[in-house]
């Protein structure tokens, strides 16, 4: 049973690992003038929050941990906001 549970625990990290780091490449690669025709945070702030949470993940692995949660909400809001305003 437990093989089980660390297997999708595994499988969850690794994909909020990936829309994390998914985030942050795109974020470097978008130009800053986007982010002000969205109105949306500067892309500094964005670019810091991306690597804290890109970071963080990294040093805790576990996707429940408080930290990662922050992050991985951090990292889906870019992706709903700024990406997402791309289809508009």
């Amino acid at each position: 049973m437990f093989e089980i549970q660390n297997g999708l625990m595994f499988i969850i990290s690794i994909a909020l690992f990936a829309a994390k780091g998914f985030a942050l490449v795109d974020c470097v690669a978008r130009p800053s003038a986007k982010f002000t025709y969205i109105e949306t945070l500067p892309k500094q702030t964005w670019l810091v929050i991306l690597v804290l949470a890109v970071l963080t993940h990294l040093v805790w692995w576990s996707p429940l941990d408080l930290l990662n949660l922050a992050g991985t909400v951090g990292a889906l809001v870019y992706l709903a906001q700024v990406r997402g305003s791309d289809s508009r």
